[in-house]
């Protein structure tokens, strides 16, 4: 476990870098600047060592809520639409900032602000806690909300998610990690050509603003089917209404509901033989291609075009909070509310 300087924000406070790393030579760096997951470094089937994760070499450049590498995205990722949600019978607006709806939670990012950090091991395990209230009506939610984000490696190679948090009031809680991964290297190219698995039988539906319909398709003999391996970029030009509108894949995935740990996908690079597989106790996966990315300087003079990353993100789906046919992201006050993502890596 190291500790350096990762720079000042913008209300003069130091951030902190964290640095976990295990036997196997697996290295994980977070910050406690936003929570953010700076680099993932992997052993590659040569030996190389490969940063696997998309983002930036200064502090500064995190503030961007465009890209949100390696972010902490809470209180309530992905989309809710018209801005506006009701609550108690309370209706709180929050910012339009996906034409008429909001996209995690607004511009006051939660990747932006400072975070109390503490560190540990148990049973073999490195890990970094921040946490964090979020006063009541930050982002246009009720509740003074007590956020914990656990980051854990593990002698297996597992990194480790944990999210533990409680409100005062009853809020919207749909937290979710918004790493980019390419697992040749965040510097080596696009990801089009890496294998995929989603073990999901249903995505959701959406308009063209992709906020969800509350309708489930199959992904029965469409280019959405990922249920047995094929690259990522096979099928993403297909003439297909869903792929159309949201550019590429930016679609959530459907799993059961009932709080068990479970394995949703599986990605892996044939270049350099390393895979990462993706478990949740959630009930949703955001996969998205990235699409949108053009001309994004990153770290190590790196230069992020579309498709220079994929995100698996769990979480809630999309509109949880008020779509009555989908399971609610509304938490009641003093209810705890738990969930674990796991990243296991590996080399074939």
């Amino acid at each position: 476990m190291k500790k350096t300087k990762f720079g000042i924000t913008k209300n003069g406070e130091l951030a902190g870098r964290y640095r976990l790393e295990n036997k196997a030579g697996l290295v994980v760096e977070v910050s406690d600047f936003g929570a953010l997951v700076l680099a993932i470094r992997v052993p590659d089937r040569f030996g190389e060592i490969r940063d696997v994760v998309l983002g930036f070499d200064s502090l500064e450049e995190y503030y961007d809520t465009r890209t949100g590498f390696g972010a902490y995205v809470g209180r309530n990722c992905n989309r809710i639409a018209d801005a506006r949600v009701v609550i108690e019978g309370v209706e709180y607006w929050l910012d339009a900032n996906n034409g008429v709806h909001n996209i995690h939670s607004g511009n006051d990012r939660s990747h932006t602000k400072s975070y109390e950090a503490a560190v540990g091991e148990r049973e073999e395990a490195r890990f970094v806690e921040f946490t964090r209230t979020s006063p009541h009506m930050e982002q246009g939610f009720p509740g003074n909300l007590e956020q914990k984000i656990r980051y854990t490696l593990t002698e297996n190679n597992e990194f480790i998610i944990d999210y533990v948090m409680v409100s005062d009031r009853t809020t919207v809680v749909n937290p979710t990690n918004h790493s980019y991964f390419n697992l040749s290297g965040h510097n080596r190219g696009n990801v089009l050509q890496h294998e995929l698995e989603v073990y999901s039988d249903g995505f959701l539906l959406t308009s063209k603003s992709l906020i969800p319909t509350g309708e489930i398709a199959t992904v029965e003999g469409t280019p959405m089917d990922f249920r047995r391996k094929k690259m990522v970029g096979e099928d993403i030009n297909a003439d297909y209404l869903p792929l159309q509108m949201a550019g590429g894949y930016d679609h959530n995935y459907v799993f059961a509901n009932d709080g068990q740990l479970k394995k949703m996908a599986k990605l892996h690079s044939p270049e350099s033989g390393i895979s990462m597989e993706v478990y949740s106790d959630l009930c949703g996966l955001q996969l998205c291609s990235a699409s949108f990315l053009k001309d994004i300087k990153g770290k190590n003079g790196a230069v992020y075009q579309g498709s220079a990353g994929l995100c698996l993100e769990t979480q809630f789906y999309p509109n949880a909070c008020k779509e009555p046919t989908f399971p609610s992201s509304i938490l009641t006050a003093g209810k705890v509310f738990r969930s674990r993502t796991i990243y296991r890596f590996l080399t074939e």
